[in-house]
Formats: structure tokens, sequence, C-alpha cells
């Protein structure tokens, strides 16, 4: 593959004689080839010494656009911290793949630029996951996004898919920069620009193209990456160690399996199993596939020896349910936080037709909802209860006719603002009955008021309902009240804040 050779643009270098150029260049490669020795010559205990042995791109480029990305970084220690840290379980993967299609590996270094190596991140135009897919571009690639499953997070799946695209991306540019530029803003707006100088008969290299402003910063902070990556002392950079080692192992479920179940059987806790398994939006792994989970690599054998000892029956927990009257099959399932067609299937039903008295078996969580911290609606949830310094939370159920633009409009904030309280993309579709948080800067709508009321806990009720049926977040709850024991007490009174212009159940 041909690599791109950028030279800088620096005042410096444009005013150095030819032949200077050439000696910079040769004492460059000369340079370089020692490192490589020196590294050969020692084991690669650490990932970023195996790294440094790939780094293929011109990193001896100089350009502004680069040298302030480095201004950035060198005073920004904490974040190469959290960087390795959240980069620790995935990077060894990701490094294998990209060595097995010999690209250069500061591609191994995109999910940085990415995500901060934050499987779960979301952007404001709806990308997610390490590598930041968007959805069309994500089902093109083949990940497959559902409610149970997206497979934008799935570590494997998704690195797999990313390279990929890298690859084709070169093979259509014939320039990794001109691909990186791609990747970020898509190669018809790369290809584009390209034309557009060819016409004027300008340069079409990268540094010279008319681009969006995150796609001019995207591949700088790729180059100034490499260069830290390369050499971290001379930027006064400490990279954490990370093991040159696998973390995980993926093993085979053979079928539908609670996810809480899943830890214990594999000895983690149930946020380590969601972390190497971040494409799991729900409290248990598809009915549908993919059929298998990712678990450290000292804990693959025991947890496939658990797992065929494991009765078909124990992978999941149903419940027994009578169909009452005003009952249907999206009702229920929404009452157990499961789908309408696993209802069906579970009950080897063929329409969605159900009578009062009938007997369903409804598969249900082990443990409660807030237990599966890292599901999508936890996630989301946790991500509506972040505080906001000088705002008072309302609480929004969104209702036929509204969108982003509206509800924003009626609480006087952004559309922007409006789906980043509640993790989400101004571009995803809101569904009836769907709850949203508003941060204001007054304490009700127009038309909506807020007060006190006492609640006396009955029988059967969790924090959880309660929050369900009054509105409001569990979060709050806590706050408002202070509670000597972990669970709640029939006739225990609770003082809750709600919008009593609102029908509660």
């Amino acid at each position: 593959m041909t690599l791109t050779s950028c030279q800088s643009h620096s005042p410096e270098q444009a005013a150095t004689p030819p032949v200077k150029v050439e000696q910079k260049v040769a004492k460059g490669k000369t340079a370089k080839k020692a490192l490589k020795n020196q590294l050969a010559k020692k084991p690669l205990t650490d990932l970023w010494d195996r790294t440094r042995q790939g780094l293929a791109m011109d990193l001896d480029n100089n350009h502004p656009r680069v040298l302030a990305e480095l201004r950035w970084y060198k005073k920004n220690q904490g974040y190469f911290n959290r960087v390795s840290n959240r980069a620790s379980p995935y990077f060894y993967f990701i490094l294998m793949e990209a060595e097995k299609r010999g690209v250069p590996l500061e591609l191994a270094l995109m999910p940085i630029v990415e995500s901060a190596f934050d499987p779960f991140a979301y952007s404001h135009a709806g990308a997610s996951g390490l590598w930041q897919f968007m959805p069309a571009t994500g089902e093109h690639y083949g990940l497959e996004q559902n409610w149970w499953y997206d497979g934008r997070r799935d570590v494997v799946e998704a690195t797999r898919a990313a390279l990929d695209y890298m690859v084709s991306l070169h093979k259509m540019f014939d320039d990794w920069e001109l691909a990186l530029a791609a990747f970020n803003s898509g190669p018809g707006r790369v290809m584009n620009a390209v034309n557009k100088n060819k016409r004027r008969g300008k340069s079409t290299r990268f540094w010279d193209l008319d681009l969006p402003s995150e796609t001019t910063a995207y591949v700088p902070k790729l180059i100034a990456l490499g260069k830290i990556v390369r050499d971290p002392a001379k930027y006064g950079i400490k990279l954490k160690s990370i093991p040159n080692k696998p973390h995980f192992a993926k093993v085979k479920t053979g079928g539908q399996l609670d996810m809480a179940k899943a830890a214990n059987l594999a000895g983690i806790t149930l946020n380590e199993l969601y972390r190497l398994n971040p494409g799991i939006n729900r409290w248990s792994t598809p009915p549908s596939g993919p059929h298998h989970l990712l678990v450290p690599v000292a804990k693959a054998e025991s947890f496939r020896a658990e797992l065929a000892q494991l009765p078909a029956e124990k992978r999941m927990q149903w419940q027994r349910y009578s169909v009452k009257s005003g009952d249907s099959l999206i009702r229920i399932a929404n009452t157990f936080n499961t789908k309408p067609g696993l209802i069906k299937e579970a009950n080897k039903m063929e329409t969605d037709l159900i009578r009062v008295g009938q007997s369903l078996l409804i598969p249900v969580a082990v443990k409660e909802k807030e237990e599966y911290a890292l599901t999508a609606p936890q996630r989301r949830i946790a991500k509506q209860n972040t505080q906001r310094a000088g705002r008072h939370r309302l609480n929004h159920s969104v209702k036929s006719g509204d969108s982003f633009w509206s509800i924003a409009k009626k609480y006087n904030t952004g559309v922007q603002e409006l789906a980043r309280w509640n993790g989400m993309s101004p571009r995803d579709n809101l569904r009836i009955g769907q709850q949203l948080v508003v941060w204001t800067k007054t304490n009700a709508p127009r038309d909506g008021v807020v007060r006190r009321v006492n609640y006396k806990v009955r029988n059967g009720d969790s924090l959880s309902r309660i929050a369900d049926k009054f509105n409001v977040a569990v979060a709050q709850i806590k706050t408002w009240n202070t509670f000597d024991s972990k669970y709640l007490q029939p006739g225990q009174q609770l003082t809750l804040y709600v919008d009593v212009t609102r029908a509660y159940e």
C-alpha cells in the first residue's frame, strides 16, 4: 500500500536548502531504523512498544495544525491516563486486527480521537461506540442495530468494520490522510473537495483541501498522537503501560442468557461484563444472537464449564402473568421491560391477539433493572440524572406530534441541549410515552405545576416503580428522602415533588 508522504508547511522548512532537507530526511530515516532495531532487541511486553514498530505515516510533519494539537496534548497528562485505562481491555485486539491488514498502526489510535476509548460514547450526530459509526455506515458494514443489540458498540465487530472501511477508503484515495478524512466526514465530501482543487489546479493533498473544521482537525490529532506514541518523553507525556497480551476471549453461549447470570457464572462483576460486551442493550443477550460473550481470558474456561452445567430453563428467569381487561402485548411488554415479539416467541403465539385470563410466560430480569447499570435504558437515565448547576429538573412525557424542536420551544431551551440531557441525538426518533428530562432555569413549564406530595409505600412498591408512576427519577426520590434501609417498607412515608397537572395511575 502507498503511504502518504506529507511535508511540513512551516516557514523554517520552506526556507531550508534542498541539500539540507535531504540530509534531514536521511537522518530521520536513520533514527527510525535505529528505534526499530532497538525495539526488536527486547521482548515487547508493552502495547505502546508494539505500536511504535508499526507506525508508518509521516510523523515528521510539523504543520501548524499538528503543532496546535500537540500543544493541547502536552498539557493534558490526565487525558492520556484516562485513555490508557479505558483502552486496556481493547487495545491488544485492535492492534492485532490492524497488523493482520498491514495498515499503519496509527489507525489503531483512531478510537482515541473518535471516542477517547469510551465504548458507550454517543455523539450529537448519532454516532456510537469506540469507532463512532453512524447508523447507515454501520449497517453497510454489517453492524446490526436493534432493540437488543447495537453492533456499532460491539468491540470485535465494530473494529472489523472500521478497519475494513479504512482499507476500502485507502483503495479509493491511495492516501491514508485522505482515507482518514473520509472516515470522519464521508468519502463523497472528501472526493468533492479533491475534485474541486483539481479543477482549480491546486494541490489535492489533505492539508490543502476545503473540508469541515472537525475534519481539518481530525488528521492533525492522529498525527500528533503518533508523534507522542513514538517518543512520549520528548513531549513530557508518560504512557501508562498496557500489557502485550490478550485481555478477553470469546465464549459461545448457545442461546439467550441473562447478563446477571452470565456475570455470576464468569466470576466477574456485571459492569465488567457489559464493558467487554457494550453492544448488549438490555438485561440479557439477544434472543436471535449474537450468541457469544467476551470474558477475561483467565475466566474463559471456567465460564465455558459453568455454562455447560446450566440447565436450559435456568438461563433466563420467567414469570407467569394473567392477562387483564385492557391489556395488550405492547402494554405487557412495557411493564416487564421486554418486547412483544419475545413474549410471542416464548408462548408460541402466531398473532398479537390475547384474551382476558390467558396465562403468559414472561421473560424477566434476574435482578432489579437498576443493577444493570450499563444497559442502554439505565445509561440514559444516568445521563438524565446528571445535575446541571443553576437548573431545575422537569420531566416531559412525549405526546403525539412532539418533536425535539417543539419540546425545546415549549421549555425555552435548545434542541441540542435537550438531546444531550437525554443521552440522545436530535436525529433520534421519539416515541409516544417516552420520558425526557428538561433542565430549565424555571421551576415548571408554562402548563405545569410542581407540588410536594406525601406518598405511602404499598406492598410490591420499589423505587423504580414509584419513580415511573410519578414521572420522576429514582435519584430524585433518594435526594428528597433519607433512607435508613436499602429496601422500602410498606407504610413508609416518602416525600415527592411532582407535576400535579399530570394524571397518574
